[in-house]
């Protein structure tokens, strides 16, 4: 098919946006018509005006076995305690990775300025790879990113109190300690200069401390990363495959789940990725009961859409019953 044909055919099979915007009165009636129960319409128009109808709409799919036609019985209150659910699951994965960037912060700092005997081993360019340009064309420059964060925080109009007593109190070496400076990294830089490193060593040392393989802990951190941006701008977690997916941990070193738990596009898998790494952290964390306590919480909530398995009956498997989870 020649490269004018393929661009007909395309421009064919597309079609105008032709909805129109509708009031928040419309948008109960359309509810209403699609088999939705709204018991209460005054207290759904007020969910719908400060929610909004396409926000919660991203909750509806797994309601309706037919398109744009609601499950019979199903209610306004159980799709917004589903969204409710999920805020929840939401500030609870995102405080766990808080923990966990702080403590993946602290293991590269001093796994590295311990080892090196250098306390500013960042501004060491020979512990970096070379620079490259990547598939699409964008340079990956992993040592001059990282004295560009640490330029910047130097001349900030009102730079970090850190930063300010270094640089008032010091002037030799021109940067402050790794210490400071990694203080200064998002989980995405911290994520992107791991990958940086030159030898897979250092990175090895870091990753031991968290019990697997550097291969796959810079994976994860990828994925934490790419978590963690979904909590901050409020995305859904439940009924989602992961855009980017964790790594299989193959080599579990202590307690892990069984082979029926091994669907990593799903957030049951991050949510035993996050175990795992905690029972490292943090090894008196109360995930499990956190994670247990919502789902008794919002017991009308399909749960298995975050990649609970079954048993192949319809009846889910008992997720607290995994050595990882007990």
């Amino acid at each position: 098919m020649h490269t004018r044909e393929v661009f007909s055919f395309n421009a064919m099979a597309k079609k105008k946006y032709t909805k129109p915007p509708l009031s928040f009165q419309d948008q109960i009636t359309q509810l209403q018509g699609r088999n939705l129960t709204i018991a209460n319409p005054a207290k759904a128009t007020a969910y719908l005006q400060s929610i909004s109808y396409y926000r919660l709409s991203a909750y509806f799919l797994p309601y309706q076995q037919v398109k744009d036609t609601f499950n019979a019985g199903t209610t306004f209150t159980q799709i917004v305690q589903t969204y409710m659910f999920d805020k929840e699951l939401r500030l609870l994965v995102f405080d766990c990775i808080e923990r966990l960037e702080i403590a993946i912060r602290t293991q590269f700092i001093y796994c590295m300025a311990l080892h090196y005997n250098d306390a500013h081993w960042q501004d060491n360019q020979a512990l970096f790879i070379n620079p490259f340009y990547n598939r699409v064309g964008a340079l990956v420059d992993p040592y001059n990113d990282l004295q560009g964060i640490i330029s910047r925080a130097k001349t900030n109009r009102k730079p970090e109190v850190f930063i300010k007593h270094y640089i008032d109190n010091y002037n030799s070496p021109a940067n402050p300690p790794s210490w400071m400076c990694l203080e200064l990294l998002t989980m995405g830089e911290l994520s992107h200069i791991y990958r940086g490193l030159r030898n897979n060593s250092d990175k090895k040392r870091i990753a031991s401390f968290f019990d697997v393989h550097h291969t796959v802990f810079k994976s994860w951190m990828h994925t934490l990363t790419y978590v963690r941006n979904l909590c901050a701008h409020h995305s859904r977690l439940w009924n989602r495959d992961l855009a980017i997916e964790p790594d299989r941990l193959l080599k579990p070193v202590g307690n892990w789940v069984g082979s029926r738990y091994q669907n990593n596009k799903r957030m049951f898998y991050f949510l035993c990725v996050i175990k795992y790494m905690l029972n490292r952290a943090n090894p008196t964390n109360t995930l499990t009961q956190k994670i247990d306590d919502l789902f008794k919480k919002y017991p009308t909530v399909p749960v298995q859409y975050l990649g609970i398995p079954s048993d192949g009956n319809g009846n889910l498997l008992n997720w607290k019953n995994e050595p990882l989870w007990q």
